[in-house]
């Protein structure tokens, strides 16, 4: 590994190091340090040199960010909007155990069930009005037969309703 030292512009030392051994000395391809270097964390002084102080520090700096979930901008945004969709969800489920647990809601199924019984009996109720009106009026058969078959029909259509 071969390191330069040369004067910075502000009079102080600043090491110098290539892009291989740059890559070497952070166990990162040349990939991620042209990543890094596009990012500004990775500090170019040339032709294949980088100050090595200056990016050994910003680049412990940025591990730090993200290994804290701090990690950039992207990251941050994603991460931020994951667990926010998190604590949605979390207080969504918290709010249906509350309300099962007071009773407010009631399972899907069952009402379904319920509905069904209530139409089976809707049902059976309509069907039965022409007899009910031949026992009390005195119509004759072609009558009861209308009524018989305008409530079939009615019940008919409404069994093929799709609104």
């Amino acid at each position: 590994m071969r390191i330069l030292e040369e004067l910075a512009f502000d009079g102080k030392p600043s090491l110098r190091i290539n892009g291989a051994d740059l890559c070497d000395l952070l166990s990162i391809s040349p990939a991620a340090l042209s990543d890094l270097k596009k990012r500004g964390i990775a500090v170019h002084r040339g032709h294949d040199a980088y100050d090595l102080g200056e990016t050994v520090r910003a680049y412990v700096v940025h591990l730090r960010g993200v290994a804290s979930g701090r990690g950039g901008e992207e990251h941050v945004s994603n991460l931020t909007a994951e667990r926010a969709r998190l604590a949605r969800e979390q207080a969504d489920a918290q709010a249906l155990r509350n309300a099962a647990l007071r009773g407010e809601l009631v399972a899907a199924a069952e009402v379904e069930r319920t509905w069904s019984d209530l139409l089976r009996q809707v049902r059976a109720r309509i069907l039965a009005v022409p007899a009910r009106v031949r026992s009390m009026l005195p119509l004759d058969a072609a009558t009861i037969d209308t009524i018989d078959h305008e409530l079939r029909q009615a019940l008919e259509e409404l069994g093929h309703d799709n609104d």
